[in-house]
């Protein structure tokens, strides 16, 4: 590969740079992804061990499935954090492991969406898929998890406060690597908030950690979604969660396409034709299954490693795999992972305040920045119904989050979130006067990015 220096071209070939620089350069795009990745099981519960394990093998297959062209970095998918915390039609919590089931499921869907991109291109594809509908889904992805964040804070609100205000400190005023992490710093900071003002919590730090081993696999039989299959699996609950879960996929599409379009303007080169994205979707859809499989959550390329490209100047893939390996190797130290698990909650509470407000902004920004045209009424239309019955069934006074109907004598119940993502798609299929094209506003087409950092 042809190795190029000049400032706008960047650096294509980082073995020129030599071995420490390379290690250094693996090590700050592992520290980018670090805090949005683990923050995502300290939340859900999944365990914070499997998710690092997962982001790096995630990452090393979807670099093997596009032929190690594309400098992307595989991490933890906020879109998905509305699949877990689930409700069957009787009230009754559907376990992490099925909705593990549910995440891999979806990641299958990228699977068929890569077929069609193959046979019938991008733009007759994305036409089903236009900013009126995956800009309010967006939107209410954000919306339904802010009550969740409002629980956490009320724990301890200085210590909330304290991350919201460094994680708005360190991206707005924020230079270089600041900008870039500023959610681990917000979580850092607040963390040792927590630990100096809150006996209790520091309490339960100690206890935490030093219960744990310094080495241990990553894995836990009982954890994942595979363990589910014997004779006690519960079939509704099994396909309630697939059937809530998946449409969430059609969100994360948008998302990944917009992603890399981002890289290829970074890089300067055109990725969406080569490899192309039914090979890139292929990569993530397999690496989202595999990692929910095994009790991970969805992976999703990174916006923050992105931004890491256009600091560093550096665009060699070798880089991204190296911070691939990184957390594969951090993975196997449960002490760490149990430092995760002890996170005060109003820790958890103040940077996911921010995180679900931002996942709205974003849908809002896919909005603006492709012009949809409220004047016309199938558009308004198609917006409100998506956001009211999101928002609607999510926080309705009934007991089910959601609407529930059988099939036979399995029980399945969709939740908000999956009934609005169905019915905008539908309505925007049949009612007149679709106009969406993608690639006539670059712009636009790179405004979907589900990372801490909106702007990617």
């Amino acid at each position: 590969m042809e190795e190029k220096t000049t400032p706008t071209e960047g650096i294509y070939d980082a073995t020129a740079l030599g071995k420490p620089k390379m290690l250094v350069l693996g090590l700050q795009h592992m520290f980018a992804m670090f805090g949005a990745t683990v923050l995502v099981p300290a939340i859900t519960g999944l365990n914070v061990s499997t998710t690092l394990f997962f982001a790096g093998v995630g990452t090393l297959l979807f670099h093997l499935i596009t032929g190690r062209k594309v400098p992307a970095f595989l991490g933890s998918s906020f879109a998905f954090l509305g699949a877990y915390g689930l409700v069957t039609a009787s009230g009754q919590d559907i376990p992490l492991t099925y909705s593990g089931f549910g995440v891999a499921v979806a990641g299958l869907m990228y699977l068929v969406l890569a077929l069609l991109f193959k046979v019938f291109g991008t733009k007759k594809v994305m036409r089903f898929f236009p900013p009126i509908v995956t800009g309010p889904v967006i939107i209410a992805i954000g919306l339904t998890l802010s009550g969740t964040a409002i629980d956490s804070c009320s724990a301890n609100w200085l210590v909330a406060l304290v991350a919201i205000a460094v994680v708005i400190v360190c991206n707005i005023w924020g230079k270089g690597m600041i900008k870039i992490i500023p959610i681990l710093l917000g979580v850092i900071a607040s963390y040792l908030v927590a630990v100096i003002v809150d006996p209790a919590a520091r309490d339960n730090v100690a206890k935490t950690v030093a219960a744990a081993d310094w080495i241990g696999l990553p894995i836990i039989w009982e954890e994942t979604a595979l363990s589910i299959f014997g004779k006690d699996l519960d079939v509704s609950m099994l396909i309630t969660a697939v059937i809530t879960i998946a449409p969430i996929s059609l969100a994360t599409i948008v998302e990944h396409v917009g992603d890399m379009c981002a890289i290829s303007s970074t890089v300067g080169k055109n990725y969406v034709a080569d490899p192309g994205l039914h090979k890139t979707l292929v990569g993530d859809g397999l690496a989202t299954s595999l990692s929910a499989l095994f009790g991970g959550p969805a992976n999703t390329t990174y916006g923050e490693n992105t931004g890491v490209l256009a600091l560093s100047k550096v665009y060699d893939p070798k880089v991204i795999r190296l911070a691939a390996y990184f957390a594969i190797l951090l993975s196997f130290c449960p002490k760490f992972a149990a430092l995760i698990v002890a996170m005060p909650a109003a820790t958890m509470g103040g940077v996911s305040l921010v995180l679900y407000g931002m996942i709205s902004a974003v849908g809002v920004r896919n909005v603006v920045e492709n012009q949809v045209d409220f004047t016309k009424s199938r558009n308004v239309l198609i917006a409100a119904l998506i956001l009211v019955l999101a928002i609607g069934l999510k926080y309705g006074t009934g007991a089910v989050q959601g609407i529930s109907f059988p099939i036979g004598s399995v029980q399945i119940t969709l939740s908000g979130l999956a009934v609005a993502a169905l019915v905008g798609i539908v309505l925007n299929a049949v009612l007149p006067g679709k106009d969406y094209e993608f690639g006539t506003n670059d712009q636009g087409d790179k405004s979907v990015n589900f990372g801490p950092r909106a702007d990617g």
